[in-house]
């Protein structure tokens, strides 16, 4: 059988490797192997490679892509919302699936948190069979049961990648955040399509974090009714993006640099109060802490960025009761927020220009650079379009 380039983490904080690996000779029922179109480069990646996150290596990385489907296996017929499949067809997929036997799948209706759910890009060691289970890549080798969702002709691929992962794991997130989740809702298909947030109706929304978590958390908040949403984050070409976003408005890190004048400019915009909800989308430590005090009293604070192990901070739970602040975290997603954030990407991408986040592209090649040029927050989104 032919080879497939793809570009393979062999070592923590190590450049990534440029390998050749079989394809499977053979498709087996209810699999699929696709052609990668375009992947993005998520900052859970970059996590990943410095070992924030205990994996094994070595693993091909990767879990925002479109394909075209180049094999359907036997009995592969329909996507997740029955539509039928076919050779050539783009598609994407959910990055990881949940048994939907075990505890938390069936009792407690929160299949994110399935011990058996493992990521592609991720999850997969690439020196065994199927090999091809990461985005970096010229293929990739889609499992049986994989969630797999054929993209409309009206919905460009640069404004899924653009999206990526961070608009599903935004979705999921402030759906927790307003109390609306519909647990289980996975296995009912029925389901509306935009989760319905109306907690957040002309609320005062605070998003840490200019990064793609943060831009899609500020466009499911400003979707979702909010009435004034203020961006920290930086460099200042990602806060002009959260402008066009619809941020109403942005501080920079880099022109207030400590934390006492960023709690105070919040502040000062929301009524010397602090905001309803807060939203932590940047995955530094010390930014949970210092989003706490940007909440009012009774507000909300949401954990979003925090998918890798980054460490531990000092805190004083006292804040939280004195506050009486509500805390929450949120895991991945699941595939019915795949589903609506499809949705809205094909009906909103005039007002959230989402393809506008693709601003570096690479070959598979050069997906090292392209891996550093996303750690070094030197583009909105870095994307690998293999060739």
């Amino acid at each position: 059988m032919p080879n497939a380039k793809a570009s393979v983490l062999e070592q923590f904080e190590a450049p990534l490797l440029l390998r050749e690996f079989p394809l499977p000779p053979k498709i087996e029922p209810g699999a699929a192997l696709v052609r990668t179109e375009m992947a993005g480069i998520c900052g859970t990646d970059v996590h990943l490679w410095k070992g924030q996150l205990p994996i094994s290596l070595p693993v091909i990385l990767g879990h925002e892509t479109v394909w075209r489907i180049e094999q359907l296996g036997p009995g592969l017929e329909q996507d997740w919302n029955g539509a039928p499949l076919r050779i050539g067809d783009r598609v994407t997929w959910t990055s990881a699936s949940s048994c939907g036997q075990c505890y938390h799948c069936v009792e407690k209706r929160q299949p994110t948190r399935c011990p058996h759910r493992r990521a592609y890009g991720i999850g997969y060691r690439c020196d065994q069979p199927p090999h091809l289970l990461g985005g970096y890549a010229q293929f990739h080798y889609l499992q049986p049961r994989a969630n797999i969702f054929k993209l409309p002709d009206d919905l460009p691929t640069e404004t899924v990648i653009g999206a990526g992962c961070a608009l599903v794991t935004a979705v999921h997130g402030v759906e927790r955040l307003c109390g609306e989740s519909r647990a289980g809702a996975s296995v009912d298909r029925e389901t509306v399509r935009m989760p319905v947030l109306p907690s957040l109706w002309r609320e005062s929304v605070v998003i840490q974090g200019a990064g793609p978590v943060g831009i899609a958390a500020l466009a499911v908040a400003k979707k979702a009714g909010a009435g004034r949403v203020i961006l920290i984050g930086g460099p200042k070409h990602r806060l002009e993006l959260a402008k066009r976003f619809g941020a109403d408005h942005t501080i920079d890190i880099d022109e207030l640099r400590q934390r006492p004048a960023r709690i105070d400019a919040v502040r000062q915009v929301t009524g010397g109060y602090g905001a309803d909800a807060t939203l932590e989308c940047v995955g530094i430590p010390a930014a949970v802490t210092e989003g706490m005090e940007m909440c009012r009293d009774g507000g909300k604070y949401l954990v979003l960025g925090h998918y890798g192990d980054a460490g531990t901070v000092q805190f004083n739970p006292h804040l939280i009761t004195r506050k009486q602040l509500h805390v929450f975290g949120s895991w991945s997603s699941e595939p019915r927020h795949l589903e609506a954030a499809l949705e809205f990407l094909r009906l909103d991408r005039e007002q959230f220009p989402f393809a506008a986040m693709v601003t570096h592209r690479f070959s598979l090649e050069q997906a090292n650079q392209a891996l550093m040029t996303t750690a070094r927050w030197q583009s909105a989104k870095s994307v690998i379009v293999p060739g």
